[in-house]
């Protein structure tokens, strides 16, 4: 629950939260857990090389059925991923049934992996309660071929090819298939779909829908009993009965839709069937089995092969074809409806009116969920990326099924693997066992888990689902998943890979966000984690550290191609690589462990000897990245002359040689910074003991790695950080010079210095060069999907605007810095971390000239009304105009922009406005301070639409969709407009019925909100929220 003023608020969503959480109810068996890619995945190759990309494609996808999950358009199935409904369509144009989204393979893309698509992840709620999902589908053709030849011809140098190019969205020829999912009110095994097409284009045209159910192939593979094979059937008309031995018995309802032809007739389904199995017929000359198979319902609806279907109307595969072609199909501006509930009832009969009421209570009671989070008044624009930021977390949770023995050694009744395969990849990790959902990076481009990407999305996940976040960073650390070394898995392509080590940070960050919003104290998922983490972080230190001089290597560290050479091979050069950034990173580790063993000393006091264990290791490593071995004139990571952090090259003893590359490599020992505070130091005395020990008797060390023992910062507190002040202010210098570090849109991972001075080595003939690359990469390392000598990446930032923040409880006023560099304009480091923060707010927010930068420009995404407000997360930026590049659906780290908003957003100023904080907030507060701090006005957000009522005789969607107002052809809105009311009409006992003694708690609630909001927005006026209008006591361990 969110509390407001010491005062519990919780609503529709909270509550299903809350007996999911006790387990009253299993509200979350069903979600948008379906894979948008399947195919081309590690799990899925079982090829000779390893090459997954080649050994299973698009193209087989409709015909071979999966070994390890399922794949489909807005898909939702279980936990498990046993049964599945998801949709496809159909325009009478193109070649193949349109059951999953396409795109480019790594070797088809210029760079790399790409998916071709326009779609959008609107809505979703952490239980999943309401989702509305957005598909783009062109009225001709679908260009599979140009996109494959154009890109093909395309150089690195070169931008990619998409959908968008092609002109197949010209004069407005594509439908807007919305697609929403519903729960009932008391049953979290009734799920209700509402599919609405909207004819965009000039012309009728016809549109086929085509639902799918079907089950999982458990059955092929000689691990499960004949009997247990799933079976679905007709029950009734329009009824489909599906049989599983773990899920019992459900039912598929479907409701006949309203007519779009002359005649006005209903559109009634057509109910098919076939088996879940491969055609080893059409893809290997092989005989099937049986006649039907996966790809039956292309093969009869584009095929017209009548035969393809099972006529006995039974099997592991389903659908529901609705056709909507009659008189040439959907008139310009109408739409076509499709309906239907899934539940575990056999009821014949779906009552319309009852559906889509319901639909619209659970819109409304998410518009109550998320506005609550972020209560705040903000612009109508930043909620709007919010709320879609928060909906793309939730559609990348997928099921992710993957067991290494039965993998590596095949299955008992498929011919076995070749002999070399399980010793490609993966080939230490045989423990492996997982089924889960987890949280991928990308929805289509990154279908598997990556493990530093989700401890950033947890970061977001905990503000609207701490329990999922929780699970999240908990099962990397269970024995199932992290290696007997006590290596946490990187991702499928590599699980040995090393990612940095975020995970103590994210454990920590979630433990205090949920008890900052929630009010809820999990120690005991705190505790656990942690020890699990201590097993991590001596792998770290016994793997990661050769010569134990606390001075770390690490391989590519999830930065690809930033360095000079592959990190992660062996240097050309011989000697070992010495990374700032990854012995950056080992004191970020430290102090983070060192922050949860204080937050459990507090409870439990044998953890202060593992405080003072991690304390004195931090100070050691902040000792060694600059001082080595303590000889004179010795080389270190620490420049004195450029004053920078730079990798470097070790022969063993004094032989080192920098490698002067200006990159986010030097600005990642900025993260290992920590305040201790004295209150908390007076409630641990053994800890406090240890500390004034090491201060007194290792007083040279302590004297050059803790800043200002003898005088205490701001509040009196004690600061722990790889820098000092002085080297603090020489890295600023360069982070927050524009035509270095500083981008309008947030930091660069690369300067732009090396634009005109790129850093090159010949070594054996052999050139090596690192220069700035804004845009996609000119590299192939790592696939060439990704790029880090330039862009602007999300996560990376959020760690920066963290550091600046903790130097900030620390330095308070006293430490001003010229923000940009030259431009003599001087603020603290809190106002530092606000301006990145907004910078990066305008990579989405909309401009005074209608644009967002992310768009490039592009006409139809910034001005279309049909386009405009939605958006697309992407992975990474371009590091001068903020265009958005990689993966379309990064929800995973670029989703912490949720986050920014949520804790910046009140007083983010508009794009191109002056950059000093003190000019945004005057241009903000004339225009929103007064206006709400007066009165209990609540913000209306662009995701809330009126209620449009229909008449009795009428069944259209048309008269009552919250799609696009301008589409609906003049139906009159019935419902009042203002968020209050809307707000106001959400069910309280799942029936809208409100009784005297629940409206009177919904004042009470509303009257400790408002004066929450007040008085928050007090505070940020008199500016005494001046550490970045964030809060230490979300960083820190604190005293109660």
């Amino acid at each position: 629950m969110v509390v407001f003023d010491n005062h519990e608020y919780l609503t529709e969503e909270e509550k299903r939260l809350k007996e999911d959480r006790q387990r009253t109810k299993y509200w979350k068996k069903w979600g948008s857990y379906l894979a948008e890619r399947q195919w081309a995945t590690v799990r899925e190759d079982y090829s000779a090389d390893g090459d997954a990309w080649s050994h299973f494609n698009h193209d087989a996808a409709r015909s071979r059925a999966y070994r390890w999950g399922e794949d489909g358009i807005a898909g939702v199935c279980d936990t498990h991923g046993y049964e599945n409904i998801a949709f496809a369509f159909w325009n009478e144009k193109d070649p193949f049934l349109k059951e999953r989204l396409f795109g480019l393979s790594n070797p088809q893309g210029n760079h790399g992996e790409s998916i071709k698509e326009a779609h959008f992840h609107l809505d979703n709620t952490p239980t999943h309660s309401y989702m509305k999902y957005l598909y783009k589908y062109p009225q001709n053709e679908f260009p599979y071929k140009d996109l494959l030849d154009t890109n093909a011809k395309r150089t690195r140098e070169d931008k990619e090819y998409q959908l968008l190019d092609t002109g197949i969205f010209n004069e407005d020829r594509y439908w807007d298939i919305f697609i929403e999912t519903a729960k009932e009110d008391d049953d979290p095994d009734a799920l209700l779909f509402r599919v609405t097409a909207w004819n965009r284009g000039p012309e009728t045209a016809p549109l086929h829908i085509v639902p799918h159910v079907w089950f999982r192939n458990t059955w092929s593979w000689g691990r499960e009993p004949a009997e247990k094979k799933p079976v679905i059937g007709v029950a009734d008309e329009n009824l489909l009965k599906s049989k599983h031995h773990v899920l019992g018995d459900r039912y598929t309802l479907f409701s006949p839709s309203p007519g779009v032809g002359p005649s006005g007739d209903d559109v009634q389904p057509e109910l098919i069937f076939t088996e879940n199995d491969t055609n080893y017929e059409l893809l290997y000359d092989g005989k099937n089995e049986q006649p039907y198979v996966k790809d039956a319902f292309h093969r009869h609806i584009v095929g017209r092969e009548k035969d393809a279907v099972n006529p006995a109307q039974t099997g592991t595969k389903a659908a529901a074809w609705f056709s909507f072609n009659e008189g040439g199909g959907v008139k310009p501006g109408e739409c076509a409806v499709v309906r239907f509930r899934f539940s575990t009832k056999s009821d014949t009969y779906l009552d319309e009116e009852e559906f889509d009421d319901l639909i619209e209570r659970k819109r409304e009671e998410a518009d109550d969920f998320y506005y609550h989070i972020s209560p705040l008044p903000m612009a109508d624009d930043l909620r709007n990326i919010q709320r879609q930021a928060f909906a793309g977390m939730m559609w990348c949770k997928q099921h992710y099924l993957f067991i290494w023995d039965e993998w590596a050694n095949g299955d008992p009744s498929q011919p076995p693997p070749p002999p070399g395969r399980k010793t490609i990849r993966n080939s230490a990790w045989k423990h492996l066992h997982c089924d889960d959902i987890l949280s991928m990076p990308d929805s289509w481009e990154y279908p598997f888990f990556a493990a530093w990407d989700t401890s950033f999305h947890c970061i977001t996940l905990a503000m609207i689902d701490p329990e999922f976040a929780k699970k999240q960073l908990d099962l990397f650390t269970r024995e199932w998943y992290c290696h007997p070394n006590g290596q946490l898995p990187a991702y499928e392509w590599n699980f040995g890979d090393v990612n940095p080590p975020v995970h103590a940070w994210a454990t920590f960050r979630t433990f205090k966000i949920e008890r900052k919003l929630y009010g809820r104290q999990d120690l005991d998922f705190l505790e656990r984690v942690f020890q699990k983490l201590l097993l991590n972080f001596t792998w770290w230190v016994n793997r990661k550290d050769v010569d134990g001089k606390n001075v770390f290597e690490g391989g590519f560290l999830g930065l690809d191609n930033i360095g000079l050479f592959n990190r992660s091979e062996p240097l050309p050069t011989g000697g070992t690589l010495e990374q700032a950034d990854s012995t950056g990173w080992m004191g970020f580790y430290c102090l983070n462990m060192l922050n949860i063993a204080l937050e459990l000393a507090k409870h439990r006091r044998i953890y202060e000897d593992i405080a003072s264990k991690f304390f004195e290791h931090f100070i050691l490593i902040s000792d060694a990245m600059t001082f080595r071995m303590g000889q004179k004139e010795e080389q270190s990571l620490w420049n004195d002359k450029d004053g920078f952090y730079y990798d470097a090259i070790s022969w063993g003893g004094p032989w080192i040689q920098q490698l002067p590359v200006r990159s986010l490599v030097g600005l990642i020992p900025l993260y290992a910074t920590l305040t201790l505070e004295p209150e908390l130091l007076n409630r641990l005395p053994s800890f406090k003991k240890r500390v004034e020990w090491f201060m007194n008797n290792r007083c040279d060390v302590a004297e050059r790695t803790m800043h200002s023992i003898r005088k205490r910062g701001k509040g009196d507190r004690i600061l722990l950080s790889l820098v000092n002040k002085e080297r603090l202010v020489k890295i600023m210098e360069y982070m927050l010079d524009e035509d270095e570090f500083f981008s309008p849109h947030g930091i660069r991972s690369l300067s732009k210095y090396h634009k005109d001075h790129p850093y090159s080595m010949d070594v054996n003939g052999q050139t090596f060069k690192v220069g700035y690359v804004p845009g996609d990469s000119d590299s192939g390392l790592f696939g060439g999907n990704s790029n880090w000598r330039g862009p602007i990446w999300l996560c990376v930032n959020f760690l920066l605007v963290e550091s600046l923040q903790r130097f900030y409880l620390f330095f308070g006023q006293e430490l001003q810095v010229e923000c940009p560099t030259g431009s003599g304009d001087y603020m603290h480091l809190g106002h530092v971390s606000e301006e990145i923060q907004h910078r990066l707010q305008h990579l989405f927010a909309r401009r005074d000239d209608g644009r967002r930068s992310i768009n490039a420009g592009n006409d139809t995404l910034d001005f279309d009304d049909n386009w405009r407000d939605y958006l697309w997360f992407y992975e990474f930026f371009d590091g001068d105009t903020g265009r958005g590049l990689g993966a379309t659906h990064q929800c995973g780290w670029t989703g912490l922009i949720a986050r920014m908003i949520h804790d910046t957003g009140v007083n983010c100023r508009l794009p191109q406005t002056p950059r000093t904080p003190s000019a945004g907030m005057a241009h903000y507060f004339d225009d929103i301070f007064h206006r709400h701090l007066g009165g209990a006005q609540t913000p209306k957000t662009p995701m809330l639409s009126p209620r449009l009522r229909r008449s009795s005789t009428s069944r259209s969607i048309a008269v009552r969709s919250d799609f696009d107002l301008n589409d609906h052809n003049g139906y009159e809105d019935e419902a009042d407009d203002s968020f209050l009311a809307r707000k106001g009409s959400v069910a309280v006992n799942g029936h809208g019925n409100h009784s005297n003694d629940r409206l009177k708690q919904k004042s009470e609630e509303d009257a400790h909100l408002h004066a929450y909001v007040s008085r928050q927005l007090e505070k940020v006026r008199l500016e005494q929220g001046a550490d970045g209008y964030s809060h230490g006591d979300e960083f820190e361990a604190q005293p109660e």
